[in-house]
């Protein structure tokens, strides 16, 4: 999540949506005119995408001015100001939409990682995200998965080893795959971690006879099934619960005692929280 990617990502959505210029609020609204504007919370979440705010505001003019009542994470509730912005009300204008976009699906992952966390209270596992993203956006989606209190997976194909079944098809095995893997990061000299997919508790057994991995994900385990792994594998890898996750059975898999919990719907099946950006004293 470098600042200059996310720069980048900001500039393009800004060049995406004003493109030669606003003519409305250009036609509307006299140039030099200032004013403000608050950002209203309508409804119950975790705040989130408050800093990508500031930097689309600040992008498009230097000159305006935010005011933050509340931060990235805060809970909010209906009628809540997130924060006030002053300035040239054209900028404001342009910004609007792009503000928006940005914290009202950031707050809805937000709000959903929230509620998976909030099942594991008490329990040493934690929630995962996916690359199951928006192309385009995985940084800030991510970055509202952290701050709906989740943890990120892998953010690509660049910073971690994941062999899934696929791999294992295309490699010839389970050994073969593994083999592969290791044979290729002592090549180029790389030290990533190495997770592999188990379809099933036979799956494990070869896992566990070939070794030379770090995590093993339990892929569409039953709760029976991932009972009997945890037991299998005995500490020696990490081992993360991936498919069919949901807010009823998230809790009971934890308890199997698994390290990592990974769930998609964190970022692919969720619903924006509402807000809006209203201008003071018009």
């Amino acid at each position: 999540m470098h600042s200059d990617f996310i720069d980048a990502l900001i500039e393009i959505a800004i060049s995406e949506d004003i493109g030669e210029g606003d003519h409305t609020s250009g036609a509307c609204i006299p140039e030099t005119a200032v004013g403000s504007a608050k950002l209203l919370v309508k409804e119950e979440g975790i705040l989130a995408g408050i800093d990508i705010a500031a930097k689309v505001f600040k992008k498009i003019d230097p000159g305006i001015t935010i005011t933050f009542y509340m931060k990235d994470g805060d809970k909010a509730l209906p009628g809540n100001i997130a924060f006030e912005v002053t300035g040239r009300i054209v900028s404001i204008l342009k910004s609007e939409r792009l503000v928006l976009n940005f914290m009202q699906r950031m707050s809805g992952i937000a709000t959903q990682t929230g509620r998976y966390v909030s099942k594991l209270k008490g329990l040493k596992t934690i929630v995962l995200d996916t690359r199951k993203t928006t192309p385009g956006l995985r940084a800030f989606e991510k970055m509202a998965v952290q701050i709906g209190g989740g943890r990120n997976h892998r953010m690509g194909l660049y910073d971690m080893i994941l062999i899934k079944d696929n791999h294992i098809d295309f490699a010839g095995g389970i050994k073969n795959a593994i083999e592969n893997i290791n044979y290729y990061l002592r090549g180029i000299n790389n030290k990533l971690k190495v997770e592999i997919e188990a379809r099933s508790l036979g799956d494990i057994e070869e896992i566990l006879r070939t070794g030379h991995i770090d995590r093993i994900m339990l892929d569409n385990f039953s709760l029976d099934e991932t009972l009997e792994a945890v037991k299998l594998i005995n500490g020696k890898y990490e081992i993360e619960s991936s498919g069919n996750i949901t807010l009823e059975n998230i809790r009971k898999y934890a308890e199997c005692g698994v390290d990592y919990i990974s769930v998609g719907a964190l970022t692919h099946h969720i619903k924006s929280l509402d807000m809006s950006l209203k201008a003071i004293n018009y």
